[in-house]
């Protein structure tokens, strides 16, 4: 082999090393998203004995008013469970959940509010979260959102009726149909039903 056709051969190679770099190079740089779990919405997720709590998010016109939770909450063991969330202020909310099966906090389902939700749209808020079949309780930050994105508007919980309205008063809470979550009256809260 002469010097010349060593030198195309070498050219080569280097041509060939740097198309097979420019092919693989991202996935070797990059780890591969879809091997990675996330939260492919505004919302945030986590796992909680059974339960496994996905897009939760709160939807609030205000860090001191009502703000109502949305997400999706699967229980995979078989037996019923509630879900209880609390968060600022004593407010605390309930999600009843059927044995492997689901509850989805959205416009189908009662609204489970939280009274006052102590953190500004924009911002994340901490909750505590508890669940009555195996006792467990974590701590779940939960972005606050606003009305600003249009599909959140929906959500927004309604103003409870005040003493000069002429609304005729309700009973706080009743009895919840199974796998729907509601709101729940504690001292320091009140339920948007």
């Amino acid at each position: 082999m002469n010097r010349g056709q060593r030198g195309k051969l070498a050219m080569a190679t280097a041509a060939l090393g740097i198309g097979l770099l420019s092919v693989t190079g991202c996935g070797y740089i990059n780890p591969q998203q879809t091997s990675a779990q996330y939260s492919a919405s505004d919302g945030t997720r986590t796992d909680l004995g059974p339960l496994q709590l996905r897009n939760f998010l709160i939807v609030s016109d205000g860090e001191n008013k009502p703000g109502r939770v949305v997400g999706a909450v699967y229980n995979s063991s078989s037996k019923d469970v509630v879900l209880t969330i609390s968060g600022a202020a004593g407010s605390q909310t309930q999600v009843p959940v059927k044995k492997n099966s689901y509850t989805l906090l959205n416009d189908s389902t009662p609204e489970a509010i939280l009274s006052d939700t102590g953190a500004k749209p924009g911002s994340v808020l901490e909750v505590t979260i508890f669940e009555d079949g195996t006792s467990q309780k974590a701590k779940f930050k939960v972005p606050v959102m606003d009305a600003t994105i249009a599909d959140y508007k929906q959500y927004l919980p309604t103003p409870e009726p005040t003493s000069s309205s002429t609304a005729t008063p309700s009973s706080t809470t009743s009895p919840a149909a199974p796998g729907t979550a509601t709101g729940t009256a504690t001292p320091s809260s009140t339920a948007g039903h």
